[in-house]
């Protein structure tokens, strides 16, 4: 997850819009870290440990990094959607991976480097998948030039220029649970990028280099000393504040942690009414994603003992994930039967969501009979 002071995947946008912002970052002091960063930083690092071993998710229980410690929350709400979301792109286990891997320029752009979170090679094509776990902004994967770096870096990395010798199409996928998304494009499209970023860096090398304002600027860490930046908004600020009235912001302070608490028991409200058959207009119920389990542990193990595998990895079954890449290899499918998709429960969401309403059917029935008697 690190790159250059350069540039790098994350900086790349930036870079490219403003080559002037290098100088200044680089004479910014270190940014301090927080416990949303640390919390990606552990979830990467232990899904990266999952798709090369196979483990399971449970088995990196009470993990470390920093001060953030792998709860079963996270393990239910973040890994388990991501890595259901991995299945979902590559169902048959066809497609050759590997994670967390250090991509450069060479000689091309010298001291520019960052790190994949995966990439894939299946048929002709090379995939570049990016992990995002926080809950913040969503992030769109047309154009996306953090995923445009990593494919053009790992293109001229020895070590994984595997992934994109001779392929005709390169998958860009940014997994942001619940939510996957995939953009299609061309090796010609990630040289024209390069071209573009080998030409921002050469100019962030000059003095006087651009500087430029837009939606790149917002995790610039050269924000609060940027001229660009310093003028419009001293500009902005002293016609805003003239324009407040004191005693108003002051009581907005005073409700807004009351606010907020409000807003989580009105959504707890909703799910609610909703969980018991009363209807909440524009809102509804949708099953949280499922993951995979054996319906009955005891007999998995048994007909996988008998299919020849070693049916526990200590101390727990294998997962079916794991039994099913281990049949592959002996031509054998993983029999219907033992496996059933589960959900985590219900998360509201407005109508608009793609995903199914559930169903309360037991409980309007409940409700039916209760009125007859």
């Amino acid at each position: 997850m690190q790159h250059s002071n350069i540039v790098g995947g994350s900086t790349a946008k930036r870079v490219i819009n403003c080559p002037g912002s290098v100088a200044m970052v680089q004479k910014m002091p270190p940014q301090p870290s927080n416990k949303y960063a640390d919390e990606g930083t552990l979830l990467h690092n232990v899904i990266a440990e999952i798709v090369m071993s196979d483990r399971t998710p449970e088995s990196f229980l009470g993990t470390k990094y920093e001060d953030q410690v792998l709860t079963q929350e996270l393990i239910d709400n973040k890994l388990k959607v991501a890595l259901a979301a991995l299945d979902e792109i590559d169902p048959n286990k066809d497609m050759q991976i590997e994670a967390e891997t250090r991509v450069g320029f060479g000689d091309l752009l010298p001291g520019v480097f960052g790190s994949t979170d995966l990439i894939g090679r299946i048929g002709n094509r090379a995939v570049v998948l990016d992990w995002k776990f926080g809950d913040g902004v969503a992030v769109e994967v047309e154009e996306n030039p953090q995923l445009m770096f990593y494919a053009a870096a790992a293109m001229r990395t020895e070590e994984s220029k595997w992934a994109f010798d001779g392929a005709t199409e390169i998958e860009c996928i940014i997994v942001q649970p619940p939510a996957v998304k995939r953009w299609v494009t061309t090796p010609k499209r990630i040289a024209e990028f390069e071209a573009q970023l080998v030409r921002a860096v050469k100019q962030a090398e000059q003095p006087g280099a651009i500087l430029r304002t837009g939606d790149h600027c917002r995790w610039c860490a050269a924000k609060p000393v940027c001229p660009q930046m310093t003028g419009a908004a001293e500009r902005a600020l002293k016609t805003t504040l003239n324009s407040l009235n004191p005693e108003l912001i002051a009581s907005y302070l005073a409700q807004a942690d009351m606010l907020d608490d409000w807003i989580k028991e009105l959504r707890n409200m909703a799910h609610v009414m909703l969980d018991n058959g009363v209807p909440v207009p524009g809102f509804k119920l949708v099953q949280k994603r499922a993951t995979r389990q054996w319906v009955d542990d005891k007999k998995a193990a048994d007909a996988l003992t008998a299919m020849g595998l070693e049916a526990y990895k200590e101390p727990e079954v294998l997962s079916p994930a794991q039994a099913e890449k281990e049949l592959k290899k002996r031509k054998l499918a993983l029999p219907d039967d033992l496996v059933v998709a589960v959900s985590s429960g219900t998360t509201l969401a407005p109508e608009s969501d793609p995903r199914s309403a559930v169903l309360q059917i037991g409980k309007q029935l409940t409700a039916a009979l209760s009125k007859i008697n």
